[in-house]
């Protein structure tokens, strides 16, 4: 006779703290709630953006809550770097191998390196196998730096839509932003992008020659740090000398009328 099938485990989508890489960090039970921490505690087995991130971010939920193995004895499976570079939907990467442990009934935790998993950075794809395979998946509560940009941004809330990283080159860049512009103007619908934090004054730069006086750009930056940043000017009052985010701070930048 056989053995019954275990149950299988599920795919917990468990955000973490956003000041990764940043000089300073906010006590994680500030960000991150008492549920969520508990359910990172209970984890072992994990796919995640970056193997070392993802240790220093267990270290962090078991100053709180005891972790249910030591760090160094959990099961940490880093995705791709080509899903890193080229995104889940277009490196054709199958993520259903990376659930083996969720088919035999465990638990199952994605992780990025800062935020919310799937959302601005990789790990769609494994949630897109965890339906495929019958795996329930489950996101938990934590912060999304881009809805919580949009809110502060006080910009249209209602229509918006993330544009992901915006051309290294200048002449590019400048071009794609006058593309955003012209649509935000007409649409109404509010137009958001991230930049890694050492171009943030190239970024900085390009809108302010690139863009109207009269549009309204919103700079986000060390979001849920005691020194969060949350500007929304007009182009023109940009001008006028604000100072923009620091080399070291991410940033989450928006514009519209």
């Amino acid at each position: 006779m056989n053995a019954p099938t275990p149950p299988k485990g599920r795919l917990l989508l468990v955000p973490t703290p956003l000041d990764f890489g940043c000089a300073e960090q906010a006590p994680i039970n500030h960000v991150l709630p008492n549920n969520t921490l508990a359910s990172a505690a209970g984890i072992r087995h994990w796919i995640c953006e970056n193997a070392k991130s993802t240790r220093a971010f267990l270290k962090r939920v078991g100053e709180t809550h005891p972790l249910i193995a030591p760090v160094a004895e959990q099961s940490l499976i880093e995705l791709p770097r080509h899903v890193h570079k080229k995104g889940d939907h277009q490196s054709g990467f199958d993520g259903k191998p990376l659930l083996s442990a969720a088919l035999e009934g465990h638990d199952v935790g994605l992780v990025s390196e800062a935020g919310m998993p799937a959302v601005a950075d990789p790990g769609s794809s494994v949630v897109r196998a965890a339906h495929d395979l019958g795996i329930a998946v489950v996101p938990l509560v934590g912060p999304v730096s881009l809805l919580l940009a949009l809110a502060a941004s006080g910009l249209n809330g209602q229509n918006f839509a993330f544009v992901g990283y915006l051309p290294q080159d200048a002449a590019e860049r400048s071009a794609r932003l006058k593309q955003l512009e012209s649509l935000a103007l007409k649409t109404g619908q509010t137009q958001l992008w991230i930049e890694t934090p050492y171009r943030n004054a190239a970024m900085l730069g390009s809108l302010l020659q690139s863009l109207h006086a009269t549009t309204r750009l919103a700079i986000l930056s060390g979001l849920t740090l005691p020194s969060a940043s949350t500007q929304s000017h007009t182009v023109g009052q940009w001008r006028k000398g604000l100072k923009g985010p620091d080399s070291h701070t991410p940033a989450v930048y928006a514009l519209g009328p």
